[in-house]
């Protein structure tokens, strides 16, 4: 393994897409898990676009294949995805039921409304805890929204246990607004908080769509090599193993945005080792899976953390 290797976009091949008769059977995905290395979990962060959205020959209906086969492929241990709703949440755990899954609607904290759902290895992890919070006044009223959001913001959250080794880590899972600065401020304030207040205080990985690009001021905390409400900060995975590039597209607008900006992020503890990070920027036939790109994180916990 090359530690500290970074990969940007393009992994070569094509994936091969499950043709069959009738355009609404979902096939199921077989996914070649790497053999698990006790501490090195991959990660994987992809906003997959809501499945109602008027986007004509990029609807959902003509692209989810790809989406099913992208997650496939990278065979993480756990996925965040963003912008999804029931249904397609639902045709997920069918194409991939190798994953189990923690969601909750941003509308009533139920099915209604996006999702920030967290996906993780049934046969590798056990889950400890769960729970979603909504960026607002009032982290734990449904629907709720202040700060200048003109939609509820959720963090969906889950703590999991490794089977084999009984050592626990946390994934938070997000979605921040995109048009109200205010609201992402206060809104990576409040992630903040909730980070330091996790108990147990295992290792935790903070991912999904940010809205803003690393140089906006509103991610600085959670970008600063000392974060004042963490005694373990974060640190952004891509600007760490890649000072000199630290921002890379991941909004590409079907293709339309090939130099968008860097809106979907993956922070870790500072005490958690980095091993590689990647955006795949694929697109397979002029086609893209989603609006954005997924980007992908290899990370192992370090001796001296709880683990």
């Amino acid at each position: 393994m090359n530690y500290g290797r970074v990969v940007i976009a393009c992994v070569v091949g094509l994936l091969s897409l499950a043709s069959c008769s009738n355009p609404d059977r979902i096939v199921r995905r077989e996914i070649a898990f790497d053999e698990a290395e006790p501490g090195v979990v991959r990660v994987m962060t992809f906003n997959i676009r809501y499945g109602t959205a008027d986007d004509g020959e990029n609807h959902w209906a003509g692209r989810k294949r790809l989406v099913f086969d992208v997650l496939a492929y990278h065979a993480a241990d756990v996925i965040g995805l963003q912008e999804a709703l029931d249904f397609q949440i639902q045709e997920i755990k069918r194409a991939l039921p190798q994953y189990g899954v923690v969601w909750a609607g941003r509308d009533d904290g139920l099915q209604a409304g996006q999702a920030c759902p967290v996906l993780y290895r049934r046969d590798r992890f056990t889950l400890a805890d769960s729970g979603t919070f909504w960026f607002s006044n009032m982290p734990w009223r449904p629907g709720s929204k202040h700060w200048g959001n003109e939609l509820p913001r959720i963090c969906t959250w889950v703590r999991l246990t490794e089977t084999t080794s009984g050592r626990s880590f946390y994934v938070y899972n997000l979605h921040l607004d995109h048009a109200s600065q205010s609201s992402r401020q206060y809104s990576v304030q409040l992630l903040l908080k909730e980070l330091a207040a996790r108990k147990p205080a295992d290792p935790a990985v903070a991912m999904g769509d940010f809205n803003m690009d690393t140089d906006n001021p509103a991610l600085a905390p959670m970008r600063h090599i000392r974060a004042d409400l963490l005694s373990d900060p974060m640190v952004d995975v891509w600007s760490y193993l890649h000072p000199d590039q630290p921002s890379v597209t991941t909004f590409n607008g079907f293709g339309t945005q090939p130099d968008g900006p860097c809106l979907d992020h993956i922070f870790i503890n500072e005490s958690v080792e980095i091993i590689e990070a990647a955006v795949d920027a694929r697109s397979f036939g002029g086609r893209y899976p989603s609006d954005h790109f997924p980007v992908i994180a290899t990370v192992k916990f370090k001796s001296n953390s709880q683990w």
